[in-house]
């Protein structure tokens, strides 16, 4: 059994040296198709990360005071925020409280802020409400109030958010879905090649008795590693353009702007896990058309 696994794996390596070019033209687009997989899926992961942050905090309604307010005009506004209709903890923050808060943002960038002549940051009042439908009201009718700046409201941003990440998902299933067919059906013409060159060799094969399963294999193995092949590949690339773009931007900038990005640590094992399962599952069913076809005779 194992010598016969061996013998099929040798021949599919040879095989894939037979037909360089058409080969190297499967591998190509497999592994096109999974870039292409991979953009959309690490813009996916990521907005999606961002949408799930923000809508932590949904229900907190920012409320920004006018600078030339006196404390007591701001008690007055705490006081009208309590008895409004959904309202439940109110959180008064005063603009140095809000100036330390920026300045953990930022992190070690935070000595940036000690430069600054004066406070540009306004008091507020950190507003929990018990739903997004309340948060709405909540947010229409405190923008109105005497002495307030303005309003701060995360929902419109996650929905936002959440409408491009269904746009990008199913975009990217579309996409998918047309570039694995185009995939499946490179490999089963590079297979068909093959398998009419060897066609008097297979003949002969057959004649002297050989069972469907040793001719097929090796034929059935050349398609994973075309898909392997290509798996990999397209790892090694999604890793290098990821670490860049992630270097580029900086861990210090995403902390100031609270943008999260998921870590290539984590992101690019798990590509390539599904990379390493479309390219295989790409290959086979290559592999298994040509061979119905081709080798049901």
């Amino acid at each position: 059994m194992i010598s016969r696994l061996a013998y099929s794996v040798k021949q599919a390596f040879s095989q894939l040296g037979r037909n360089k070019a058409m080969n190297f033209t499967a591998t190509l687009a497999i592994t096109a198709m999974m870039l292409i997989l991979g953009v959309f899926f690490v813009a996916f992961v990521n907005v999606d990360l961002f949408a799930k942050v923000i809508q932590q905090d949904y229900n907190v309604v920012e409320v920004y005071l006018l600078d030339d307010n006196s404390e007591s005009r701001n008690q007055e506004i705490g006081d009208e925020i309590q008895t409004m209709e959904g309202v439940g903890e109110v959180t008064y923050r005063t603009k140095e409280e809000a100036l330390q808060v920026m300045k953990e943002r930022w992190g070690d960038n935070g000595y940036l802020l000690d430069n600054l002549s004066d406070n540009p940051l306004p008091n507020s009042f950190l507003v929990y409400v018990e739903d997004k439908d309340a948060a709405k009201v909540f947010s229409e009718t405190v923008a109105d109030l005497d002495g307030v700046e303005d309003v701060k409201y995360y929902q419109d941003t996650v929905e936002k958010l959440q409408k491009i990440t269904h746009f990008i998902s199913i975009a990217s299933m579309v996409t998918m879905a047309f570039l694995i067919i185009v995939s499946v059906i490179i490999v089963a013409n590079t297979i068909k090649l093959t398998v009419f060159n060897r066609a008097k060799e297979i003949s002969i094969m057959k004649y002297l008795g050989a069972t469907d399963w040793f001719v097929r294999a090796p034929f059935l193995f050349e398609g994973i590693i075309l898909g392997l092949l290509s798996a990999l590949i397209a790892s090694g690339l999604m890793f290098g353009l990821y670490s860049q773009i992630t270097s580029i931007i900086g861990p210090d900038l995403m902390r100031m702007l609270s943008v999260p990005v998921v870590p290539t640590s984590y992101l690019i094992p798990n590509l390539m896990v599904i990379f390493v399962s479309l390219g295989v599952g790409v290959g086979t069913c290559g592999s298994i058309i040509s061979i119905r076809r081709f080798l049901t005779r």
